[in-house]
């Protein structure tokens, strides 16, 4: 009785096993008639479409659907060294005679700028290499010295491994930041009116050590974001400007009195960006955050610079930079420098 009732549940799901079958092959060839026939349609509509239309015309737009259809080349990226630099050397003169009421200074002012990189890539590994060095100066009429409109040496060097297939890498980033010339403070002599200059700073006083190893984020050599949370920086500085009886630690770029140098430990984040806003006019912006954990770490030491390059011709170029600086072991304000200028430029 029992095989009984068993066989008749397994002709039973036989039976519903078979009627589903044929209703869902009954449905799929019924849809198979219904594209044969929308197809057949479509067919009949292309040719009469194509027979009252010139060749030509049907040449033209064949190649213009078969140029859609073609998958693009995949850019293959170049693998072992990558070298290139730019040389430009800018200048600027102002004249006024006498009887000119306007008010104003004669003055003869140059700028020099190298930006030289060298990048390495080997299937997953990156390493990145930058030199900036940018220094100028302006001669005013009556003055026997030169006064500096800008002056700056930095090396920026990042390893990078990539994290699987994204655009994420491991990262360990090294930068050193300092100055070619001594700068000056300018005063007033109260008896004699005359400018007297007070050397304030020198190559490697103040110098700007940072180490750190993080994560970057790199799209492409001209958009990458680089975050290193564990990040040491050493100021070095001439114990000359830390000596003496009236000096208070911390007022010459926070280091202590008699010292030479500071350590520092804390978070670091650098981004860079580099775009075109029209023909021969590009903008490239470089930003540089920092937090030391140690002391203060609300106080985040910011580093923003602007350069607008304008490209005339091969040799030709015009510019415009704006940088901005705060930190507080230097000045409690914002540090502003900007600089327009016109001239030539080498490429290599």
């Amino acid at each position: 009785m029992v095989s009984d009732i068993v066989s008749m549940k397994k002709l039973v799901f036989l039976f519903f096993l078979l009627f589903f079958i044929q209703k869902n092959f009954s449905q799929e060839k019924k849809e198979v008639k219904q594209l044969d026939s929308i197809q057949v349609d479509l067919t009949r509509a292309v040719d009469s479409l194509l027979s009252k239309t010139p060749n030509e015309l049907n040449i033209i737009v064949l190649k213009d659907v078969l140029k859609k259809l073609s998958p693009k080349p995949v850019k293959k990226v170049k693998e072992g060294w990558n070298k290139f630099g730019k040389f430009s050397l800018f200048f600027n003169q102002s004249a006024f005679n006498f009887d000119w009421q306007g008010g104003g200074t004669s003055n003869i002012a140059g700028n020099t700028t190298l930006n030289y990189e060298f990048n390495y890539k080997r299937k997953s590994l990156t390493w990145d290499n930058r030199i900036l060095a940018d220094y100028g100066v302006t001669f005013l009429k009556g003055e026997n010295f030169a006064r500096k409109t800008t002056d700056r040496i930095e090396f920026n060097t990042r390893l990078g491994q990539s994290i699987g297939a994204s655009y994420w890498n491991y990262s360990l980033f090294v930068n050193f930041r300092s100055q070619f010339a001594k700068g000056y403070r300018f005063s007033k002599d109260p008896d004699t009116d005359e400018t007297i200059r007070t050397e304030e700073t020198h190559f490697f006083s103040p110098a700007f050590l940072q180490i750190g190893p993080g994560l970057l984020w790199k799209k492409s050599d001209n958009l990458n974001l680089n975050i290193a949370p564990l990040t040491s920086r050493m100021i070095f500085v001439d114990d000359q400007f830390t000596s003496g009886p009236d000096y208070v630690d911390g007022d010459y770029f926070g280091v202590d009195a008699g010292k030479s140098s500071r350590f520092e430990f804390g978070g670091s984040i650098a981004a860079y960006s580099k775009f075109t806003i029209f023909k021969n006019v590009t903008m490239e912006q470089l930003l540089s955050l920092y937090s030391n954990y140690i002391e203060d770490p609300a106080n985040v030491d910011i580093d923003y610079t602007l350069n607008l390059n304008l490209v005339v011709n091969k040799y030709i170029s015009g510019s415009f930079a704006f940088q901005a600086i705060y930190d507080d072991n230097a000045t409690s304000a914002f540090q502003i420098r900007e600089v327009i200028g016109l001239g030539l430029n080498y490429g290599f």
